[in-house]
C-alpha cells in the first residue's frame, strides 16, 4: 500500500472572497488540504515562510507578484526531514498570479521527488490552476504530475464531494496503471 502526504501552503487573515475581502480564521487551501488527508488517510505538512508576509491582502500579493518576477526563493520555516516513504504527495496553494507562491517551488525544489506522484490543487477566485501544473512539471524532474484540482476559494469549505470525486478520478488514474 502506497504513503499519501498532503502539502500545503495557505493564507489565513485577509483574503480576497467573492469579490470582497474577508478576515479568515483558517485559509481556503488548509481546508482543502484537510479535506483530502480525511478521505484518503494521508498526511499533512503546512509549509511555511520564515517571513511574515503583509496581514493587508493587497499588500501581501504585491509582494507576492514582486517573488514571482525576481523569481525569489522564500525561506521555508521548516522542512519535512523526509518524503521517501512517500509514493504520492498532493500539493496545495492559492493561485498567486497564475502559478503557486514561491515558497512552494522553494520546498519542492528541495527534495529529489523522482517517481513520485505529485497531484496538485489550487484554490482560487476564479483563475483556475494558472501556469503551476506546467511549473509543477518544471521543478517536479522525473515525478509523475497529474492533473490538478481547481477550487473556488469562497467555496472550499462545502466542496467535499467535489474533492471527493476527483480523489476517486486520481486513485484509479494513478493504482490502475
Amino acid at each position: 500500500m502506497s504513503k499519501t502526504l498532503i502539502v500545503y501552503y495557505s493564507r489565513k487573515g485577509e483574503n480576497y472572497w467573492n469579490g470582497s475581502i474577508r478576515n479568515l480564521t483558517k485559509g481556503n487551501t488548509e481546508i482543502v488540504a484537510e479535506l483530502i488527508s480525511d478521505i484518503t488517510g494521508g498526511d499533512l505538512f503546512e509549509v511555511d515562510t520564515v517571513k511574515t508576509y503583509p496581514a493587508d491582502y493587497y499588500a501581501c500579493i504585491d509582494e507576492a507578484k514582486e517573488e514571482l518576477l525576481r523569481k525569489d526563493r522564500p525561506e521555508v520555516k521548516v522542512y519535512k526531514d523526509d518524503l521517501e516513504e512517500y509514493d504520492t504527495i498532493y500539493v496545495g496553494y492559492p493561485n498567486w498570479w497564475g502559478t503557486m507562491p514561491m515558497v512552494m517551488f522553494t520546498f519542492l525544489e528541495h527534495y529529489d521527488l523522482t517517481g513520485k506522484k505529485i497531484i496538485p490543487f489550487c484554490t482560487n477566485e476564479g483563475s483556475g490552476m494558472g501556469g503551476s501544473e506546467r511549473d509543477l512539471k518544471k521543478i517536479c524532474k522525473g515525478a509523475d504530475v497529474k492533473s490538478g484540482l481547481s477550487i473556488h476559494g469562497a467555496e472550499a469549505a462545502q466542496s467535499r464531494s467535489k474533492v471527493e470525486a476527483w480523489v476517486r478520478k486520481i486513485k484509479k488514474e494513478v493504482y490502475s496503471l
